[in-house]
């Protein structure tokens, strides 16, 4: 299997960004908390999370069609590589998502962006961030407008994860490495 430092230094050989590299650490440590609750590696479902916008920041034209390439670099499981494009399914990819992996990842990759934007207008950061509090920011529209609501609650949906559970353990995996993601 391919290692969390193999990974990491695919990403910083493609994205230079650090609103990009939090991201990736923000999906990463929800995909490993879901991965603990089911039971499943944290690992594998935590790489997949890292590496889900591999070719996003040098080929956002190419997004989830490029990082099949970039992946065999480090001889990445064709598993894990469906994973990844699978979470642009109905955006820049007709790859579906699968296994509850993907269908976690699918909804939790634009539900980090509207917790630390939310995080990012109280002092607190993250400390003390309820469901509610992320499900009033939900509400305005204006707010975060560049997240997609509405793959929240399909990915949600097809994962068969409340909402509210869903954002519940993506505040506390984000709490968890809030110093490491400027928050």
């Amino acid at each position: 299997m391919v290692s969390r430092m193999q990974a990491l230094d695919l990403f910083r050989k493609y994205n230079k960004t650090e609103s990009l590299y939090h991201h990736a650490l923000c999906v990463e440590a929800v995909m490993r908390a879901f991965a603990r609750e089911y039971g499943e590696d944290e690992d594998y479902w935590g790489i997949v999370g890292l590496l889900h916008d591999i070719d996003w920041e040098m080929f956002p034209q190419e997004h989830c069609h490029k990082a099949p390439e970039l992946l065999a670099e480090i001889d990445m499981p064709q598993d894990m590589v469906h994973a990844i494009c699978s979470h642009g399914w109905g955006l820049v990819t007709d790859v579906a998502p699968e296994r509850q992996m993907e269908k976690v990842l699918y909804a939790v990759d634009e539900l980090t962006g509207l917790v630390y934007a939310t995080a990012l207008m109280r002092p607190e950061r993250m400390v003390g961030m309820s469901v509610k509090s992320v499900k009033k920011k939900w509400a305005s529209k204006s707010f975060a407008a560049g997240v997609n609501r509405e793959v929240i609650e399909k990915g949600a949906e097809l994962a068969g994860i409340p909402k509210e559970h869903l954002i519940e353990v993506t505040i506390a995996a984000l709490g968890s490495i809030a110093p490491e993601i400027g928050l």
